[in-house]
């Protein structure tokens, strides 16, 4: 005897993927490290030279949302990075503040 199954579990069940996908992503942004710099100079490749507030010069590049919005990132502008543990002379601009 074959199950009806109902366009409501079909969409209780995209929700519950989604929800788990979304979980993983978050999981997946708790070994990176946030800190906060000021942006020295602009380099090639849409890379900058940043000085973070403890005294370190890191290399950083802008995240792909701020490339997707346009987001423009000058010298002299605050700006919250994330770096990962592995290498903390490279990191990803996430934020102009």
């Amino acid at each position: 005897m074959a199950k009806h199954v109902s366009s409501w579990d079909k969409s209780k069940k995209q929700d519950q993927t989604s929800t788990i996908a979304s979980e993983a992503t978050k999981k997946k942004k708790a070994n990176v490290i946030e800190v906060e710099g000021i942006v020295l100079e602009t380099l090639p490749d849409a890379k900058f030279k940043i000085k973070l507030d403890n005294g370190q010069e890191i290399l950083g590049h802008v995240s792909g949302k701020m490339r997707m919005y346009l987001i423009k990132v000058l010298p002299g502008d605050r700006v919250i990075m994330e770096m990962t543990p592995y290498d903390l002379t490279k990191g990803r601009i996430t934020k102009r503040c």
